[in-house]
């Protein structure tokens, strides 16, 4: 994880394939206030795009994203 974004809530997102990973972070972010931090993870290679296109759609920012062998990881704050 990183050290310099304080994580509010963990999805782990392994193992799904699209839109899985998208509906559950849609579900997720509902979860936790506005400005806090969502760290969903993935496997699927597909999930750069989608979490980029949610995170347009939904208004919410995509802080950072980092990958780790084929694990994906997006830093999403909560903006509304």
């Amino acid at each position: 994880m990183s050290e310099d974004i304080k994580v509010d809530s963990l999805l782990d997102c392994k193992g799904q394939v699209c839109p899985e990973p998208i509906i559950h972070a849609n579900i997720a972010i509902k979860k936790i206030n506005v400005g806090e931090i969502l760290l969903m993870e993935s496997t699927d290679p597909g999930a750069t795009n989608d979490m980029h296109s949610w995170s347009k759609r939904t208004g919410h920012q995509i802080l950072k994203e980092e990958s780790e062998g084929q694990v994906l990881r997006f830093y999403v704050r909560r903006m509304k």
